[in-house]
């Protein structure tokens, strides 16, 4: 294979899995389309929120039509809070209030019209409250994750081909994903939830512990490679592992603050 069909390629595998992995991921709105008086409501309710602001949760309806979000602490059996949603021109909108980094509420959307009721969704949607992340730590994690990920799948597609040796491809997947999951990631995870940290073996984060298991495996792969040895098996097992795992949604087990914790 060509070295331009190889990235191409990459790239496109790259690409579908983190698209994938984005609207699977438990922080993707929550999106759907609701009848009620006479048309449909499409909705897109958040599950991800600013612990700095009061989270907005914003419907576009027709006259005519009411609402009201009810509202609780996650893993908790306190009474709901109602709120009613306040129109603006086409829009009604509610607040749930701001709470801690990593503190999750759970809530629902019900909207009224005719004497009929419409609930959004097909239960409580879980949304979790998280400190900004400076943008210069952000954006850099994302793109070093993300080439990660392009060299990991071109080291894997270059073991593929006898006439390709991988080690090269391996090298740049193992020094990008250390880069982006154990330097740059830590950051993200210290400035949004408080904790450099919180995989195995300190916590329960499917985040952490997924890149910990992905650079292992990398980590493999190199020692196999020593000497120049190409290693196809351990490289194609490497990336392989790697797509599986990035599959898994971002964020899924993430941190959370449960009831009676104080951060």
């Amino acid at each position: 294979m060509k070295t331009f069909w190889l990235w191409l390629l990459a790239l496109a595998i790259t690409l579908a899995s983190a698209i994938y992995q984005r609207v699977t991921g438990p922080t993707y709105e929550m999106r759907g389309t609701v009848s009620l008086a006479g048309t449909e409501i499409n909705y897109a309710l958040p599950r991800s929120c600013d612990s700095k602001e009061d989270c907005s949760i914003t419907v576009r309806a027709p006259a005519g039509v009411e609402g009201y979000v009810e509202y609780r602490r996650f893993r908790t059996e306190e009474p709901l809070v109602r709120v009613p949603m306040l129109r603006s021109g086409e829009e009604l909108s509610a607040a749930l209030p701001r709470q801690l980094s990593a503190v999750k509420l759970a809530y629902s959307v019900t909207l009224e019209a005719d004497g009929k009721a419409a609930p959004l969704g097909d239960g409580p949607v879980v949304t979790r409250f998280k400190d900004p992340v400076p943008t210069g730590v952000l954006i850099p994690h994302i793109f070093i994750m993300f080439a990660g990920m392009l060299a990991s799948t071109a080291a894997g597609l270059a073991a593929l081909d006898r006439k390709r040796n991988p080690r090269r491809y391996a090298l740049w997947a193992a020094g990008l994903l250390f880069a982006g999951g154990f330097i740059m990631g830590p950051l993200v995870q210290k400035f949004a939830f408080g904790a450099f940290w919180t995989g195995f073996p300190l916590g329960g984060d499917l985040t952490d512990t997924k890149t910990l298991v992905s650079f292992l495996f990398w980590l493999g792969a190199l020692v196999a490679g020593r000497k120049g040895r190409p290693a196809r098996g351990a490289v194609i097992a490497a990336s392989v592992v790697t797509l599986v795992i990035f599959l898994i949604p971002h964020s899924l087990f993430g941190s959370e603050l449960k009831p009676g914790q104080t951060g």
